[in-house]
């Protein structure tokens, strides 16, 4: 009989994203289509926005700077008592840093990186959005009104992560914070080319993808970060508007074999990679549920169930910004801001 060990339930959620734009107003332009509204602005030039069925005051937190890149990722504890705990298994790693000062939507927070250097914060003490006058809903178990213009996005789902090893973070979210492995990608060595992992019953808050571009830099990169629509016309939808508009769609829609979501690929004009999530695809309520594993021969139907198939530049663009000039027209399409090249193989 196979022996589980005791799940640890000290981290409910991904709660909240802040990315770096060199382009702000052309990043909240971007959102503003997502249907994204903006709820405040801080003395540093930031910018917090939220979907319509985000329950707490933001979600995404926009950060003026001269690159593309994430700024932090922001777990929610399940209580006062769960963060403690967490915190001390931190303070026991070289990854934990500090507490920090309560700050705009949330209580005071503990930070802390992954093995590679990931910038990460848990918390418990949160405000909730409360909605006024037009922002109201007759819906009362809606936070917010949906939004009446552009395609409005419903909700945060997950972030993905670039890594230069796979399974020392997939460790590292395991043991430290209770994390489950829900699907992996297998190379032949052994070790693991990508990884989904959650905390809840949806398939992954946060995946980790092994970087094509490892040995060129020296501190981490992010991949993307997705908001969930809850009905895969809506990418549909959203195709249209954003070719309209000129915005550059890395791929999609399409439908992944890991997760079984529906989904769609954009640069926002910040640089930052953005995943649409038209359904959530399936879940998982079992408490034994064993990781699947994709082999290599596997892995064209893991990431693309059906639809075209991902460019190159999906497994190797990432920000802050490798210039690469594998993918340099890439590069030319949206326009970012170029930084170290590496040249093609």
């Amino acid at each position: 009989m196979t022996v589980h060990t005791e799940p640890i339930f000290d981290v409910a959620q991904l709660a909240m994203v802040a990315l770096y734009t060199p382009k702000l107003a052309e990043s909240l332009a971007f959102f503003s289509i997502l249907g994204m509204k903006q709820v405040h602005k801080d003395e540093d030039g930031a910018v917090y926005l939220r979907a319509y069925e985000d329950p707490y005051k933001y979600s995404l937190k926009l950060i003026p700077h001269h690159e593309a890149g994430l700024a932090k990722v922001s777990w929610r504890a399940t209580s006062e008592q769960a963060l403690q705990r967490r915190v001390k298994e931190l303070e026991s790693r070289v990854e934990g840093e500090k507490w920090v000062e309560p700050s705009y939507g949330r209580g005071s927070a503990y930070e802390f990186t992954t093995p590679e250097g990931h910038p990460f914060e848990i918390f418990f003490d949160v405000e909730y959005f409360e909605a006024t006058g037009d922002n109201s809903s007759k819906l009362n178990n809606r936070p917010q009104r949906r939004p009446l213009h552009g395609i409005p996005v419903r909700r945060l789902d997950h972030v993905n992560l670039l890594a230069k090893s796979v399974d020392k973070n997939v460790d590292f979210m395991r043991d430290a914070l209770g994390f489950k492995l829900r699907e992996y990608l297998s190379k032949p060595t052994g070790e693991k080319g990508a990884s989904w992992l959650s905390v809840s019953a949806l398939v992954h808050e946060i995946a980790f993808m092994e970087d094509d571009l490892k040995d060129h830099y020296d501190d981490y990169r992010f991949h993307h970060v997705a908001f969930w629509y809850g009905d895969p016309q809506d990418l549909e939808y959203l195709g249209d508007a954003l070719t309209e508009l000129d915005y550059k769609i890395e791929a999609g829609p399409l439908k992944h074999g890991v997760s079984q979501a529906k989904c769609m690929y954009v640069i926002e004009p910040g640089g930052n990679r953005i995943e649409l999530f038209g359904d959530t695809g399936y879940l998982i309520f079992d408490p034994t549920f064993e990781p699947v594993e994709w082999k290599e021969s596997d892995a064209e139907k893991a990431i693309i169930w059906y639809g075209a198939p991902l460019p190159h530049s999906y497994f190797r663009y990432g920000t802050p910004v490798v210039e690469d000039l594998e993918i340099k027209q890439f590069y030319d399409d949206i326009k970012v801001i170029k930084a170290k090249v590496v040249e093609p193989n």
